[in-house]
C-alpha cells in the first residue's frame, strides 16, 4: 500500500470502472422460513440491513413459543450502553413478531419477558464481556458482569431467533477470546478510501461535528452485533490533520455515537506530526520538546473523548516517516507514544508492515529481521500488529514469522477485509477461509499446538493485551460493501475476532440464513459457492504459490511488470520467471526465509518434493518440467489451475441460479450479474499468465484446453488501460 498520488488517483478511477460493471445498490434478500417456503416478497430491502434483517417469523408454533417470552423487556439500568441493548431488542422484537414490546425497570417477581441482570458475584469466572442467556422463572435471562456483554447478548439472542431456532432448554454462553476486536478504516479526509471499492467514505469530515450521519450509528449497531469494540476512522497513511483541534472536535461526534454500542473510536497518526502541524524542528521520537507535544495532544484528545482508544501507527514503511529517520527503533517511537497515555486506558498500536528497497533483500524477512531484535523492548501499552502473512495480503500465504518468535511482547493480527487482491468488487471470494487457515497454522514455537490462533489470543505467551484488526471493506455504497457477498467477509471477521474457532462453513450458513434465505436446498448452493470461491480464485489467479503485490494495477493481471521505483514494486520480483523454471527459492540455497520458522515448519517446506503444492512457489524455483505429485509437470498443473479455475466460474454460477427460487430477485441479479463479470475476468487473468509464462516455457497449452484467443500484446493493451490518465 502506498501513499503515491497517481496511484491513489488511478485507485479511485479503477473503482469507478468496477462499480460501473454492475450496480452494487440490489436489494437484499428476505430470510425465508425454515420449512423452506418461498421468499417473501420484498419491502424495498436493499442490503442496508446487513444481517439484521428480523425478517417476520412465518412459523406459526416458532411465533407462538417466542411470544411467551415478550411480555416485556426488563432492564435494571438506564446507561447508554444498556439503552442500547434494550432498544435493539424492543426493534427486533417488533419486526419479527410484529409486537411492541415495553421496556421497564420495574419487572421484580414479572415473567413471560426478557430480563436483563448485571452479574455483581467477582467469583463467577465469565470475562467481564461475556454473557450468559437461559431461561430462569419465566423468563429469559440475558446476564453479564457488564452492559457491553448484556448488549452482546442482545445480539446473540436476536440472531437465534432470527434463525428460528427453539428456545426451550436455552442455555448459551460466549466471551470473547481476543480483548481488542477492531476495524481499521484506510479512509482518507477527502472522502476516498485506499483499497476500498464500495463507494466513498462513510465519514462526512466537512459536515461534522455540528451533522452526524445516522448511518453512523447503524454502522456501530452492525460491528456490535458481532462483538467488534474498536474502529480506527482513518487510514494508516495518515494525514496530521486529525490530530488539529478541527478534526479532534469532528472525531469526538463520531466516538460519541460508537460509544452507545460498546466501541472505542481509534486513530492512525502521522508520525512526523510534530514537525509538520506542530511548527517543532524535529520528530524525533526522544527528543523532549517532541515527546511534551505528543502528551499534550493526547491530553487534547481526552479532554473531548475521554474514553479515546489509542492510536494505530504506520512508520517507516512505504515512505511514511518513522523513529528510523532519526536513528532510533520502532520501539523508540512506540514508547514515546505510550508515554502520553500512561494516564489514559488507551493504547499504541504499531503496525509490523515495513521493508526496504533493497534489491538483494526478500522482503519476506523484513519485518521479522526489524522487530525479533526488539522482542521486549516495547511498553506494556504497545502491540505490534502483524499482517497474517508475510507479504500484503495475498489470495494465499505463509503465516507471518513473526508469530511465535516475540514472546515477549503483545502481537496482534492483522487480516484484509477489502480484497485488494481478491478482485476488488466484482469477485466473489468468501476470506473466512483464509482467516481460519491462518489462525490454525502451528508455529510450533512451543511444541506442537502452538497455533497461530493461541499466538493472538494471549494464551500461549500469556499476553494481557491481544488484538485482532480487520481492513474494512465498508463504503458509503447503500448496500455497505458493494458486491452483496462482500457483507460476509465482514460479518466472517467479526465472529472469528470473537471466537476464532468457529468454522468458516458455520459463519458461512450462519450468515446466509440470516441474509439471504434458510432455505434447506438453496442455502446448501450458496454455502457450497462461498466456501470453494477462494481456492477458485487462487487457481485462475495465483495458484501453487504464486505471489503479485506488484505497484501496477492490482486489480488487472500484469504478470510482465518490471518496472518500479524500487525492485519489490515490480512483479518479476515476486514469481521470478525464467526459462528454467518458476518461483521464489527461500531454502538455505536462497533467501534462507525458512530459517526465521522453527524446524518443523521448515520441514514441512523446505524440500519441493514434500512442500505442500499451495506454498509450493512460496518457497521454491521449480524447473517447467518437473513432475509433481499430480503427476504432471509444472507447466501442465499451472494450465490445469488457471483453465479449471476460470471455467469453475460457470459452476459458481450454476450454484447460485439454484437458489434462486429462494432468493430476493434483486439480490439474485445483482449477485449473477457480478458473477458474469467475475467469469470475463478469471479468462483474462487465465490468458494473461499463460500467454506469458509461454514466453519462458516455449511450450503449448497442454491438450484438453483451449489456447488463448489473443495474443500477449492483445492482453497488454488491455490492461494499458488502466494505466492511462
Amino acid at each position: 500500500m502506498t501513499k503515491s498520488p497517481f496511484l491513489m488517483l488511478l485507485s479511485c478511477l479503477l473503482i469507478g470502472f468496477k462499480l460501473l460493471a454492475a450496480d452494487p445498490s440490489g436489494a437484499e434478500a428476505s430470510v425465508a422460513e425454515a420449512s423452506g417456503a418461498e421468499p417473501l416478497a420484498s419491502d424495498g430491502n436493499d442490503g442496508y440491513r446487513l444481517w439484521l434483517n428480523y425478517e417476520p417469523v412465518r412459523n406459526a408454533s416458532v411465533k407462538s413459543e417466542y411470544l411467551k417470552y415478550a411480555a416485556f423487556i426488563g432492564r435494571p439500568a438506564n446507561g447508554e450502553i444498556m439503552q442500547s441493548a434494550s432498544q435493539e431488542l424492543q426493534l427486533g422484537l417488533d419486526k419479527l413478531l410484529g409486537k411492541s414490546v415495553n421496556i421497564t425497570n420495574s419487572f421484580a417477581g414479572k415473567s413471560g419477558g426478557i430480563v436483563f441482570k448485571i452479574e455483581t458475584n467477582a467469583d463467577t469466572a465469565q470475562p467481564v464481556e461475556g454473557y450468559q442467556i437461559q431461561l430462569s422463572g419465566g423468563n429469559i435471562i440475558v446476564s453479564s458482569k457488564s452492559e457491553q456483554g448484556i448488549l452482546y447478548g442482545t445480539f446473540a439472542l436476536l440472531r437465534h431467533m432470527q434463525m428460528q431456532l427453539p428456545i426451550q432448554g436455552l442455555n448459551l454462553a460466549s466471551s470473547p477470546k481476543v480483548r481488542y476486536r477492531m476495524m481499521n478504516h484506510w479512509d482518507n479526509p477527502d472522502g476516498t478510501i485506499e483499497r476500498g471499492y464500495a463507494g466513498q467514505s462513510l465519514w462526512k469530515w466537512y459536515e461534522l461535528p455540528e451533522r452526524v450521519d445516522p448511518r453512523y450509528a447503524d454502522y456501530a449497531r452492525a460491528n456490535a452485533s458481532l462483538g467488534i469494540n474498536g474502529t480506527v476512522l482513518n487510514n494508516v497513511n495518515a494525514s496530521a490533520r486529525f490530530m488539529s483541534q478541527e478534526y479532534i472536535v469532528k472525531v469526538a461526534a463520531v466516538a460519541n455515537v460508537m460509544r452507545k454500542y460498546g466501541i472505542k473510536t481509534y486513530l492512525s497518526v502521522y508520525f512526523a506530526a510534530p514537525k509538520t502541524l506542530g511548527g517543532l524542528k524535529t520528530s524525533d521520537p526522544l527528543d523532549p520538546q517532541v515527546r511534551a507535544w505528543w502528551n499534550e495532544k493526547v491530553a487534547q484528545i481526552y479532554k473531548e473523548i475521554p474514553d479515546f482508544g489509542g492510536f494505530l501507527v504506520k512508520a517507516n514503511s512505504e515512505g511514511e516517516p518513522g523513529p528510523q529517520d532519526y536513528g532510533r527503533t520502532h520501539a523508540d517511537g512506540a514508547n514515546m507514544l505510550a508515554e502520553a497515555f500512561k494516564p489514559y486506558d488507551g493504547i499504541v498500536i504499531w503496525r509490523a508492515f515495513v521493508y526496504k528497497a533493497d534489491p538483494n533483500a526478500d522482503r519476506f524477512k523484513a519485518a521479522h529481521e526489524e522487530f525479533v531484535p526488539l522482542d521486549g523492548k516495547f511498553d506494556p501499552k504497545v502491540i505490534v500488529q502483524v499482517k497474517n502473512g508475510p507479504i500484503d495480503f495475498q489470495p494465499r500465504e505463509p503465516f507471518s514469522p513473526l508469530f511465535g518468535n516475540m514472546p515477549k511482547t503483545p502481537l496482534g493480527i492483522e487480516f484484509q477485509i477489502t480484497q485488494e487482491y481478491l478482485g476488488f468488487a466484482t469477485h466473489a471470494v468468501y476470506e473466512a477461509p483464509i482467516f481460519e487457515e491462518c489462525l490454525d497454522s502451528d508455529t510450533y514455537v512451543n511444541g506442537p499446538g502452538s497455533t497461530v490462533a493461541k499466538i493472538v489470543d494471549g494464551s500461549l505467551h500469556g499476553y494481557e493485551r491481544t488484538l485482532m484488526a480487520g481492513v474494512a471493506n465498508t463504503g458509503n455504497s447503500r448496500n455497505w460493501t458493494g458486491h452483496p457477498l462482500a457483507q460476509a467477509n465482514w460479518y466472517a471477521f467479526g465472529r472469528l475476532s470473537w471466537d476464532h474457532q468457529l468454522t468458516s462453513e458455520q459463519i458461512a450458513r450462519e450468515w446466509i440464513a440470516l441474509t439471504l434465505t434458510q432455505n434447506a436446498k438453496a442455502s446448501g448452493h450458496i454455502t457450497a459457492l462461498m466456501l470453494r470461491s477462494r481456492e477458485i480464485y487462487v487457481d485462475y489467479n495465483t495458484p501453487l504459490g504464486l505471489s503479485r503485490p506488484w505497484m501496477g494495477v492490482h486489480f488487472a493481471p500484469e504478470p510482465w511488470q518490471n518496472k518500479g521505483s524500487r525492485p519489490d514494486w515490480t512483479a518479476v520480483y515476486y514469481h521470478r520467471a525464467d526459462s528454467i523454471g518458476l518461483g521464489f527459492d527461500r531454502t538455505a540455497s536462497g533467501s534462507n526465509a525458512l530459517a526465521q520458522y522453527r524446524p518443523e515448519v521448515q520441514k514441512q517446506w523446505n524440500n519441493p518434493d514434500q512442500t505442500p503444492l499451495p506454498y509450493l512457489l512460496w518457497f521454491h524455483h521449480v524447473r517447467w518440467d518437473k513432475k509433481l505429485s499430480t503427476g504432471r509437470t509444472l507447466w501442465e498443473e499451472l494450465c490445469t489451475r488457471f483453465y479449471t479455475g476460470a471455467d469453475s466460474v460457470v459452476w459458481m454460477q450454476q450454484q447460485w441460479d439454484l437458489a434462486k427460487t429462494s432468493l430476493d430477485p434483486q439480490i439474485y441479479t445483482d449477485v449473477a450479474e457480478r458473477l458474469k463479470v467475475q467469469r470475463r475476468e478469471a479468462i483474462w487473468w487465465r490468458d494473461a499468465w499463460v500467454l506469458y509464462l509461454q514466453t519462458f516455457t516455449k511450450q503449448p497449452v497442454p491438450a484438453g484446453f483451449e489456447p488463448p484467443k489473443q495474443t500477449l500484446e492483445d492482453v497488454k493493451k488491455s490492461v494499458n488501460v488502466y494505466l492511462m490518465r
